[in-house]
């Protein structure tokens, strides 16, 4: 194994190369395909775990040996010049390099050992990149204080580009509710049978857009498209295509994996009925007028009307972990939203001094202000284990409302924050931080 120094290139030892990356520390391992201009050519030429192909070059989970970076240099587009590996902190382990153990790069019999990092928390390892009609290896170890999100910035990815949100759907105007046939009399099985089931009570309701079904689903009249939480759908009638959207953009899935936070999405495009639920929790409407925003635990998103856009924002003030967390799905715009709660909640009106628990706070609005407050004093009584239960509380203040479920387990477990935004629906898997992972 030959020694690489900081600084040194020398000849690619093949056309096809494998490219490790070990740390002590748990760590996301991408790599970058660079044009000339030493920019990425669109935000798909960022390849990690939620992004693993790309022309040329593919990731491969490590499975805890460290993940590795797969390039074929015949297969590299002309106008790629460099392929950049890095190396970022997962947010699992030690905030920055410091503290996180021996970071070693190899490339076949080549090995380029980054010491000398301090405040950092993500690295380039090393460049392969065309030099003539060859290909080289350059040991870099440049470092970024801001992780993976720093080093996607840096090579020309708009981290807070957000998708053009959709045309507003077409339907009857505003008050004017569509004139719905009654259905025909039941046939079959249905007419020789008699049950309070076939009452009005639980017929589906009518009208197009997002509407309650009972207490616990919701159902859209679909004519166009809606995004729903993944693994969401319980049952549908007519013609409707489904596509998987994990959290919305490369920008918003380094965001996600960074926070812990986000909604994993599904588009639903057609005409039909459809209906969504999650673990049989109470679902609620809420229509955004476009004067505030809705800031929600995205573990409390079951769908929303594509006229809406949603962003991860941090919870300024507080830092406090649970429900709330230190980051919070934040949707702007007009249009419809349906939520779920752990029962039935109470809407706060912030007229007051106003606190709640970090695991019972479902929603609030964006406008208002909010902050930590502790509420266990500090002393011995604390170090033998005597504590009041209610440690810390978030704080609101200003003009709005505080949405709060009759619970306090984070949706998906008892630990703070288990399940999260990350869960799509409560059956569905795991996505440790971001879908696909």
């Amino acid at each position: 194994m030959r020694s690489l120094a900081r600084g040194e290139n020398c000849p690619a030892p093949s056309e096809q190369l494998t490219v490790g990356v070990r740390c002590a520390a748990p760590l996301d391992v991408s790599a970058l395909l660079l044009g000339r201009d030493g920019r990425v050519r669109s935000d798909t030429d960022l390849v990690f775990f939620n992004n693993p192909v790309g022309p040329g070059v593919s990731y491969h989970h490590g499975r805890g040996q460290g993940d590795v970076v797969e390039i074929d240099t015949r297969a590299i587009p002309a106008d790629v010049d460099t392929v950049a590996v890095t190396a970022s902190l997962d947010g699992s382990g030690p905030p920055t390099f410091a503290n996180a153990g021996a970071l070693v790069a190899t490339v076949g019999p080549l090995s380029f050992e980054i010491t000398g990092l301090t405040s950092e928390s993500a690295v380039v390892c090393v460049e392969i990149y065309r030099r003539d009609a060859a290909w080289k290896v350059r040991a870099v170890g440049q470092g970024f204080d801001d992780g993976l999100a720093g080093i996607a910035t840096a090579f020309g990815i708009d981290v807070d580009a957000e998708p053009e949100p959709s045309p507003a759907p077409v339907g009857p105007p505003p008050g004017v509710t569509p004139v719905v046939p009654p259905p025909p009399p039941p046939t079959g099985g249905a007419s020789a049978m008699h049950s309070d089931l076939f009452s009005p009570t639980h017929a589906e309701v009518a009208g197009l857009g997002i509407q309650k079904q009972g207490s616990k689903m919701a159902r859209v009249g679909l004519q166009g498209e809606v995004l729903v939480r993944a693994g969401s759908m319980v049952a549908y009638q007519g013609e409707m295509r489904f596509q998987a959207l994990g959290a919305g953009g490369i920008g918003r899935a380094i965001r996600q994996h960074l926070s812990g936070e986000g909604v994993p999405l599904m588009k639903v495009s057609g005409h039909g009925d459809l209906f969504v639920a999650n673990a049989a929790a109470e679902v609620h409407l809420i229509d955004l007028d476009g004067s505030d925003g809705l800031t929600i635990n995205g573990a409390n998103v079951l769908c929303f009307e594509p006229t809406l856009s949603y962003e991860i924002g941090r919870v300024r003030g507080a830092a406090a972990a649970g429900n709330a967390g230190l980051f919070n799905c934040v949707f702007t715009g007009r249009g419809r939203i349906a939520i779920t709660t752990e029962g039935a909640p109470v809407v706060l009106n912030v007229d007051q001094p106003t606190y709640a628990d970090p695991q019972a706070a479902v929603a609030w609005s964006s406008s208002l202000q909010v902050g930590r407050k502790a509420n266990d004093s500090f002393n011995l009584g604390t170090l033998m284990g005597r504590s009041t239960g209610e440690r810390f509380t978030l704080s609101f203040s200003g003009r709005g409302f505080v949405i709060v479920q009759p619970s306090e387990q984070p949706p998906g477990g008892l630990i703070a924050g288990a399940g999260a935004g990350q869960q799509a629906g409560v059956g569905g898997s795991a996505l440790g931080g971001i879908l696909g992972r």
